[in-house]
């Protein structure tokens, strides 16, 4: 029989069931997927935060290097602007957004010089630019003569050159030459007249040979000049300064210390009379005269407008601030004797006596007297100059109903300080005596104007002096072992005035009357204009004992030496000759006496041999002037 079977499902075993089967796993696993799955999202979001963060902190530092970037680089032009790209230039390199060549194309190496105009140079005006009126980085145009300031793509200079097409440029700093616009430096042997013409150098040879050897030259216009003796313009009254320029750049040590040394540490009104110092002793100059511009600029600045170029001063009063302002900016000291080259060569020593006046002196009229018993109070002074007073001019007319023109020799007001002759002053009777060593240059100022309260007078009382070997020694304090040798010193220069009539001076064709000079006496009651002449003394031309020459502005010419005291005379300056006076007076002494000793010696050897003294033959002087009857005779 058939037996039929069916298929009866297996119960459940856990053991062979599939894990993967299993819903409760399932459930796990999901579960840890779930959590491996959250925790990975975290961990991405973290990362992508801390991407995002050093995203972020890199971007700012970028862009913090690049705002630093750019700040150097705005820097560096700002620098390159104000250097004025006065560098050299190595290839090419970025100028304003432009790129600026290294130099011309090869054989364009002289482009635009065959413009340069040197008639139109004048390099002794102040260095402003002529548009911004600045002083930082002035160029001067080669062609019209005009300053501007810069060479960069937006600078004035360069706008010059577009407009103007005038190319070649100079720094007025480094005198560099420079071509615009495309701003190559040119370096050409043609130029160099030009670049010596802006700042003179001179060497210690050349410098040595200014007092020996006589040189005559001629400017680009055909006129002669003797370097040292030019014109100084006058722009408008600074006729004051230019005679006192003219005396000082005639001291020669003073002239060659501002000549040879390097002042360029030094303040700006030092640097300036030193090139002006330099351009008046100038060989190779383009004219023939100097303007004193860029000095007035200065000093009108240093002075706080008290000397100016529109309002004409008294050169006393400028000499004495000037040269107290040379030795101050030159580092001298107030205290310290001989701290700068003004002090070793103008300053000296000056023993003042005073005694108070009292009311006796006036009951026995003596007020002038120095009374012995009294106390006599002395001071020791330094001084760099000496001031002389001229006795007042006579009140009447003379004979002929003529104004009288007094003289007096220098020697008579020079003994006010012989130490004996005595002056009132503020209450205190006072008497002066120079004292050793004196210094190499006197500065005498003879005092001729006057103020009181209702007008100003002056003194036309005419100084005779000698032009050589004026003795100073019965003016000075003899100093212990010495004996009272002359001491003698010659003029270097002197500075003269003159009372001319203005409305002379002003009449059609005066133009030669107003460089000669015009007499006081043409129109009567007019106002009167003082005018300042300077004569110095050409020291290379010795004949005769040198050539004098007058300088008035923008006139020069040669004047006899026998005639320099008929003006008036208000300034001089004395130089000491050598050998004379101090260690020089004690070494001639010690050899005096050393000659003594060896012609005693040689007289007492003749004696021994001889047996007897030789003795000489009386001159019968009769016989001698019988003799020389008819004959011209040289008295020495």
């Amino acid at each position: 029989m058939a037996t039929s079977t069916t298929a009866i499902p297996n119960k459940r075993d856990p053991e062979n069931e599939p894990i993967s089967g299993s819903p409760r796993l399932k459930k796990a696993r999901v579960d840890v997927e779930e959590r491996g799955e959250a925790e990975s999202e975290e961990a991405h979001a973290e990362r992508e935060e801390a991407e995002t963060d050093r995203k972020e902190e890199g971007q700012e530092s970028h862009e913090e290097e690049e705002e630093e970037e750019e700040e150097e680089e705005k820097e560096q032009e700002e620098e390159e602007e104000d250097e004025d790209l006065d560098r050299p230039m190595d290839g090419r390199r970025s100028v304003g957004g432009n790129t600026m060549k290294d130099g011309p194309p090869k054989g364009y190496s002289d482009l635009y010089l065959d413009t340069i105009n040197r008639m139109l140079l004048d390099f002794d005006f102040e260095k402003l630019c002529s548009v911004s009126l600045s002083h930082i980085n002035v160029y001067a145009c080669l062609i019209c003569g005009k300053y501007f300031q810069g060479r960069g793509t937006n600078t004035h200079a360069y706008f010059h050159a577009l407009d103007e097409s005038h190319h070649v440029f100079i720094n007025m700093s480094t005198a560099r030459v420079y071509v615009l616009p495309e701003g190559y430096e040119v370096h050409n042997r043609t130029l160099d007249d030009i670049k010596y013409v802006v700042n003179p150098t001179y060497t210690k040879e050349e410098v040595a040979k200014l007092d020996t050897e006589y040189k005559v030259r001629w400017d680009l216009s055909g006129r002669k000049y003797v370097p040292g003796f030019v014109g100084l313009n006058n722009i408008k009254q600074n006729d004051y300064l230019n005679v006192v320029v003219h005396a000082l750049a005639h001291v020669p040590p003073l002239r060659n210390y501002f000549m040879l040394e390097d002042l360029s540490d030094k303040p700006e009104l030092v640097q300036r009379f030193s090139t002006l110092i330099r351009k008046i002793w100038n060989s190779k100059a383009f004219k023939s005269h100097v303007s004193p511009h860029e000095l007035l600029q200065e000093i009108s600045l240093r002075s706080s407008k008290r000397f100016t170029l529109t309002k004409q001063s008294d050169p006393i009063d400028f000499l004495s601030w000037f040269l107290n302002n040379l030795h101050t900016s030159l580092g001298g000291s107030h205290t310290k004797p001989g701290s700068s080259i003004i002090q070793k060569v103008f300053q000296g020593k000056l023993k003042v006596e005073s005694q108070k006046i009292t009311a006796k002196a006036d009951e026995s009229g003596d007020r002038l007297r120095f009374i012995e018993s009294e106390e006599v109070k002395t001071d020791i002074v330094r001084y760099l100059m000496l001031t002389l007073d001229l006795p007042p001019p006579p009140l009447f007319q003379d004979e002929l109903e003529k104004n009288i023109i007094p003289q007096v020799p220098l020697t008579t007001i020079l003994a006010k300080y012989d130490g004996r002759k005595t002056q009132e002053l503020l209450g205190h009777r006072k008497r002066y005596r120079l004292m050793h060593p004196l210094p190499p240059f006197l500065t005498f100022h003879i005092k001729r104007f006057s103020k009181n309260k209702f007008v100003a007078e002056r003194n036309p009382t005419i100084v005779t002096f000698p032009v050589r070997s004026l003795d100073i020694a019965p003016y000075v304090e003899p100093a212990e072992g010495t004996t009272s040798e002359p001491i003698w010193y010659d003029l270097a220069a002197n500075i003269t005035h003159e009372s001319v009539d203005k409305g002379a001076m002003d009449k059609p064709g005066a133009a030669g009357q107003k460089q000669r000079g015009v007499s006081s006496s043409t129109v009567a009651g007019e106002e009167m204009k003082s005018v300042w002449r300077v004569q110095v003394r050409d020291r290379s031309r010795e004949e005769g004992w040198g050539q004098w020459v007058q300088i008035q502005d923008l006139w020069v010419e040669e004047v006899r030496r026998e005639t320099l005291f008929l003006g008036e005379s208000y300034i001089q300056i004395w130089e000491r000759r050598r050998g004379t006076g101090g260690k020089a007076r004690g070494r001639r002494q010690r050899r005096r006496r050393r000659g003594w000793r060896r012609h005693r010696e040689r007289g007492r050897d003749r004696v021994g041999r001889v047996g007897r003294r030789e003795t000489v033959a009386p001159v019968d002087f009769a016989e001698f002037f019988v003799s020389m009857r008819g004959k011209r005779i040289i008295l020495v």
